[in-house]
């Protein structure tokens, strides 16, 4: 009998140890890359640095409408971008601190406008900045087609992400896929204007004064502009 019960005490350790094995076989549960109080602080601060940023640019909005400044020129075309590019940027932040199934699950539209146009507004201001560094360098002759040609760039970089944020939310094609065509042909544009920018900064920068307050007199107003850049 003793015998027995030994053999019956060894089959339930057995039983255990299978128990156990399945147990430790289990995959672990997977905790947040990034602990919540550290996501939650750091949705506090970009929200509220893009709100200053959208106060600051705002402000100086008024102070040229204010002072009767050109309404229409190169600052506040700039000063335009920036303030869109804050406003969006602090309405996206602004749904991380309680509805994050909603900021993940937008329409097209709403995705496209939160997402993509703050890249496109960047964009933008580079080509912005490209022209502006060209008029300085007093490349007079050439400024219609220059306008042109960065006018055609920013829409085609417009058109390129439109299309891109709507595939993804009405297709059925590969996300990755749409992802890496939209990437490549957003880096390469940025990547040339950036160098388009760098040469015109070291061609105006290699100009004495001289040359260019002999400029303005020819502009009234671009001596003006030379100072706020």
């Amino acid at each position: 009998m003793e015998e027995g019960a030994e053999e019956r005490g060894g089959g339930g350790s057995s039983t255990d140890g299978g128990g156990g094995a399945n147990v430790s076989l289990s995959p672990p549960t997977l905790s947040p890359s990034i602990p919540p109080f550290v996501k939650l602080g750091l949705t506090v601060v970009y929200t509220v640095f893009y709100s200053l940023l959208f106060a600051f640019v705002y402000a100086q909005l008024w102070l040229v409408l204010r002072y009767r400044h050109k309404r229409f020129s190169y600052q506040t075309a700039f000063l335009f971008l920036c303030l869109l590019w804050a406003a969006l940027r602090a309405v996206l932040f602004s749904f991380y601190f309680r509805d994050c199934v909603t900021a993940n699950t937008l329409g097209p539209f709403t995705f496209w406008l939160l997402y993509c146009c703050p890249v496109c507004l960047q964009f933008f201001t580079l080509s912005l900045m490209n022209l502006y560094c060209a008029q300085v360098k007093r490349w007079i002759g050439r400024k219609v087609p220059l306008y042109l040609v960065f006018v055609g760039i920013s829409l085609l970089f417009l058109l390129v992400n439109l299309v891109c944020a709507l595939l993804v939310k009405t297709s059925d094609m590969q996300v990755k896929t749409i992802v890496l065509v939209r990437v490549t042909i957003n880096d390469t544009l940025f990547v040339l204007c950036a160098v388009s920018l760098s040469v015109c900064l070291y061609k105006v920068a290699k100009m004495s004064l001289a040359s260019i307050y002999l400029e303005s007199k020819v502009r009234p107003r671009l001596l003006k502009q030379t100072l706020l850049l």
